[in-house]
């Protein structure tokens, strides 16, 4: 505490970028001093990989739940079509009926984030492959799905075939924002792991990440984050790689009612969940969403991943007693969140808007003026 950074390299390299725009890193000396750094270090880059970039313009994906338009990340990222699976599964069970973190409840949550853990297999970049993104978040393969969801027993994750209805990195950062007419962004961006590839880019002061880790690099062998991949997310020339991020904004009569997004590589989209789950299902005021303790399944490994109070001695005595097993995890995501109109869903409040941020890390907060 105390210490005092100063980031000279970095604060020269935006200067560039501010002096002279997107050029200064695609075309200019940005690219040139990453590409020396590269090559001089036995790496591959060449500055046409800087030249010849495009970003694209994806329209999002969305759903529905409980009346509400969800829009959120599409493919190349697989988070926003996971998230939207689950929440397309969970809508034909009565949520609030069953009650926050019961049995019941909780055991409906994690078949659904194992079915659709197990379809994110076969996605991966769009311009690559052919995403069965309609398939998937068709309300009637919902269906199909929950009615092979047994309620008294767990479902193996080795008996599930994608398609068929039969450890945290900080590296990546969110922020949600509102502005006072109302036009809400919500962005994820990351590094992947921590530090991302741990190489400075020459002297330009920012690390390198390692995306390359989010490619299948051998498919049906787990990535850092534990997920199993498919050929449909190998590593090929110009591909992106399949990612987490879900970026998710909530909207009523095309006015938007929560932002929201966090960090946590994998367990991204169920982490958004369980904050859409929390202020929609359960009227919870959005810190109350962010604070829930959380769990996460992704199919394998085969155990369930919570949080310290995630889970009463009784609840996880039912679970275990159908089948079920856990793996205590320290605390994990840092999702940040804003609810509009007042502190809980559908409630008219002193206030515009309600910011929450995640209090289990330093580094967020919510503010407004």
């Amino acid at each position: 505490m105390g210490d005092k950074l100063v980031q000279t390299n970095l604060a020269n390299t935006l200067q560039l970028i501010a002096d002279q725009g997107p050029d200064a890193f695609y075309k200019g000396p940005i690219a040139k001093t990453i590409v020396e750094a590269s090559q001089k270090n036995g790496g591959l880059l060449q500055l046409s990989d800087f030249a010849q970039y495009k970003t694209r313009e994806i329209r999002p994906l969305s759903c529905q739940y409980r009346g509400y338009l969800v829009e959120t990340a599409p493919p190349p990222s697989g988070g926003g079509i996971a998230l939207c699976e689950i929440l397309d599964i969970l809508s034909g069970y009565d949520m609030k009926a069953l009650g926050l973190h019961t049995a019941p409840a909780l055991q409906r949550e994690i078949e659904a984030m194992r079915h659709a853990y197990s379809d994110r297999r076969s996605l991966g970049d769009p311009a690559f492959v052919h995403n069965p993104t309609q398939h998937l978040l068709d309300p009637a393969y919902a269906a199909q799905v929950r009615a092979h969801i047994p309620t008294d027993h767990a479902v193996p994750s080795a008996s599930l075939t994608e398609g068929e209805a039969t450890p945290e990195k900080h590296e990546t950062t969110q922020f949600s924002v509102i502005d006072k007419n109302g036009l809400a962004i919500s962005t994820t961006y990351t590094l992947n792991g921590w530090f991302g590839a741990k190489v400075i880019g020459g002297n330009t002061g920012f690390f390198l990440n390692d995306e390359m880790d989010d490619f299948s690099s051998k498919p049906g062998v787990p990535n850092m984050f534990g997920i199993v991949g498919s050929k449909a997310n190998a590593i090929a020339p110009g591909k992106t790689p399949l990612s987490s991020m879900s970026p998710t904004i909530v909207s009523k009569n095309g006015k938007p009612v929560l932002i929201i997004g966090s960090p946590g590589g994998s367990r991204i989209p169920t982490i958004v969940l369980s904050v859409i789950l929390g202020v929609v299902d359960y009227g919870l005021d959005i810190q109350q969403a962010i604070d829930l303790p959380r769990l996460h399944q992704q199919w394998l490994p085969e155990p369930v991943e919570v949080e310290a109070g995630a889970l009463t001695p009784e609840v996880q005595s039912t679970l275990e007693h159908e089948g079920y097993s856990f793996a205590p995890h320290a605390p994990w995501g840092m999702p940040e969140g804003i609810l509009v109109g007042g502190p809980k869903l559908g409630e008219k409040g002193d206030a515009r808007y309600y910011g929450g941020f995640d209090r289990r890390h330093e580094g967020g907060g919510a503010t407004g003026q």
